[in-house]
Formats: C-alpha cells, structure tokens, sequence
C-alpha cells in the first residue's frame, strides 16, 4: 500500500487542473497494464484539492517501489511524492483477486 500526497509544485486546484495530467495518466495507466500497480485512486474526496492518493502495488521492494514511480512525470515535477509505504498482507479477497488478474 502506497500514500501519494500533492508535492510542493501542486497547483491549489483539483486533479483535471494540474499540468501534465494526460502524461500521469499515461504513465499509471501502462503501470496498471504491466500488473505493477493493482488499483489507485484518491482518497476522501481529495481529488478537487491537495491530492492523497492510495495506490496498492505489486512489488518485491520499497525500493522498487520508489525507482518505478520516479519516473511518473508528477514525481519528477514535484506534484506528487510518496509518504508512506506499507507492506500489506491480504487475508480475504485474496482468491478473487489472484481470479481477476488471470481471467481473460
């Protein structure tokens, strides 16, 4: 499980209103394809102003973590930055989840 949170160059203005959104969602939407990022998305709202996102990931490391999304073109401006990571064990829903990633 990874937090992201606006960065020091995030606009005082929602998602839609920060620059070179088509290029994040470019960027997470090949991550997702790879399998490297399982789900994303913001948390309590926090799409219309200072974003935290959460983002469960499929990763041996935290250092993994930090090297794949050093290259989302949000981190390299500074709009977002990883502040927390935690390692996550799923208990419930682990079956369904291991069926959706293989079904067709």
């Amino acid at each position: 499980m990874v937090i992201r949170e606006a960065g020091p160059a995030w606009t005082e203005a929602g998602i839609s209103e920060q620059a070179a959104i088509g290029d994040h969602a470019a960027f997470m939407d090949a991550l997702a394809e790879e399998g490297f990022v399982l789900f994303a998305g913001p948390l309590g709202g926090t799409e219309h102003g200072r974003l935290r996102a959460l983002l469960v990931i499929e990763a041996a490391s935290a250092a993994e973590i930090h090297r794949r999304l050093a290259g989302d073109p949000w981190t390299v401006s500074e709009k977002l930055r990883i502040t927390s990571i935690e390692p996550w064990s799923i208990f419930l829903g682990a079956r369904r989840l291991a069926a959706s990633n293989t079904a067709p």
